[in-house]
This record gives C-alpha cells, sequence and structure tokens, in this order.
C-alpha cells in the first residue's frame, strides 16, 4: 500500500511539473520574424559576380550544346533518309531513328534541360555564400530565440512591430549593407546590388 502511495504521489508531482512547463510555455508571447535566405544572398557581397557569370555560362556554353544537338539531329536525320532511300536493313534503319529520336528529345525538352544546368551552376558558384548567409541567419536565431520564422511573400507585413526583420540582424552580423526594400539604409556597394530585381535564388545543398 505504502508502495502504491508513492508511486501515486510521483505520478502526481510529474503531472504537476509537465503542466507548470507548458503553462510558463504558454506565457511566453509569440517571437515571430521575416527572413528569406535566398533574398539575403543576393545583396551579398560576390553575388552579382555570380550572376553575371552564369549569364555568361547560359549565353555561351548552353547555347552552344543547343547548336550541337540541333546540328547532330540534322545529321543523323539526313542519314537516316539516305539509308532509307538505299534500302538498307530494317535494323540499321532503327539503329539510326533511335538515335535520332534521342537527340531530339533532348531538343524538344531543352528549355527545362537549360534551366537545371544553369541552376546546378549558380548552386555551385553561390555556394560559399549560401554558407555565410546560413551561418549569420544561425547565430541570429540562436540569440533571439524566435518562435515562428516566415518568408516575406508569404504574408503582409506593414511593417507591424509584432513582426521582427531578421533581414537587419542577419546583415548587421554579417557586416553587410541593406537596401531599402529590405529595411537597410539603402547604402549597398555595387558589388552588393543583385543585377536585376530580387528574386528567389536557387538553394544550394542546405535549405532554409
Amino acid at each position: 500500500m505504502k508502495k502504491v502511495l508513492l508511486s501515486l504521489l510521483a505520478v502526481a508531482g510529474s503531472l504537476l511539473a509537465s503542466s507548470e512547463a507548458v503553462k510558463a510555455q504558454a506565457q511566453q508571447p509569440l517571437k515571430i520574424g521575416v527572413f528569406d535566405i535566398e533574398i539575403m544572398m543576393q545583396v551579398m557581397p560576390g553575388y552579382r559576380a555570380v550572376d553575371s557569370t552564369v549569364q555568361v555560362y547560359e549565353r555561351d556554353s548552353l547555347a552552344a550544346e543547343y547548336n550541337d544537338y540541333q546540328s547532330e539531329y540534322q545529321r543523323l536525320d539526313s542519314i537516316y533518309k539516305a539509308d532509307s532511300a538505299a534500302g538498307k536493313s530494317k535494323a540499321v534503319l532503327e539503329m539510326h531513328k533511335n538515335n535520332r529520336q534521342q537527340v531530339a528529345m533532348n531538343l524538344i525538352y531543352w528549355q527545362q534541360i537549360a534551366e537545371n544546368k544553369s541552376q546546378q551552376k549558380r548552386a555551385i558558384l553561390a555556394q560559399p555564400i549560401y554558407e555565410k548567409v546560413v551561418n549569420g541567419y544561425k547565430k541570429v536565431l540562436d540569440a533571439k530565440k524566435f518562435s515562428l520564422v516566415l518568408k516575406p511573400n508569404s504574408f503582409e507585413f506593414f511593417g507591424s512591430s509584432a513582426v521582427e526583420n531578421i533581414f537587419v540582424l542577419v546583415a548587421k552580423e554579417l557586416k553587410v549593407a541593406l537596401p531599402q526594400e529590405l529595411g537597410g539604409s539603402g547604402a549597398v556597394d555595387d558589388d552588393a546590388k543583385p543585377a536585376t530585381a530580387p528574386k528567389p535564388a536557387v538553394k544550394p545543398a542546405g535549405k532554409n
């Protein structure tokens, strides 16, 4: 009987402690912040160089690759037609037809293929910038203990004091200037300015 009583007391004490912990947590105010790693990357020094390199890659390397596919398709198509007119065997014609079809698929889906290649190139070049932003972001989160972090395009901000601008905090941690649209003074070095209007950059290996 004594053991049963002690067990009941232990359970009651445990429940009371849990209740107090939940109550204390409920009393803590909800701390909300707004941030986006990809947008922050675009105002970092060095990102403009990444953007320019990717544009050159798209204009030169990817354009040349597309032209190669076009030339290869025309070559295979000519071979197929010539062999067909010459009465070559069905096996030979089928082989040429399959080769031509493989190249044709690359041409048909080239826009998606090129976009994937471009994203991969940007991710590789921007990886050091991404890691720097993530490290600064983590330090801010550890120090400020935000309950919830939202992306800028996921809600209407209106400058509410209930929502804290984490862009400013991360910029301060990383010692970089912010443009006015992100809450900064607008004094941004040319090298840190995005080449175009802010848009989601490609997320490298890690994710927000």
